[in-house]
């Protein structure tokens, strides 16, 4: 067998770009100084890893780049990115994203 199976409990997960992360410099969470990655996780009470409840998960370059915002891929929905600004609502965004803490 050339494969093999890792587990996890995740529901769902979701990809956040790395590098526009750090291009707007935090931004998230009560107050503002949270990548968004981290934020969300704080937000919903996630840990990382295969045991928490969702993946949040920071990638490389999604290669969209807006400025001031962040790109966000839902995993359930691959064709609908999302952007997302400093100062979201991280409850609103973690409804969109199917989330749950």
């Amino acid at each position: 067998m050339t494969t093999r199976r890792a587990k996890s409990r995740w529901a769902n997960a979701v990809l956040v770009c790395r590098k526009c992360s750090k291009k707007v410099k935090g931004g998230f969470g009560p107050d503002g100084d949270k990548p968004l990655a981290k934020a969300l996780r704080k937000q919903l009470h996630l840990g990382k890893g295969p045991k928490s409840g969702a993946g949040i998960i920071e990638v490389g370059c999604l290669d969209i780049c807006p400025k001031r915002a962040v790109t966000v891929v839902d995993t359930r929905h691959p064709d609908q990115w999302l952007i997302v600004r400093p100062g979201a609502n991280l409850d609103g965004l973690a409804h969109e994203l199917g989330l749950k803490g």
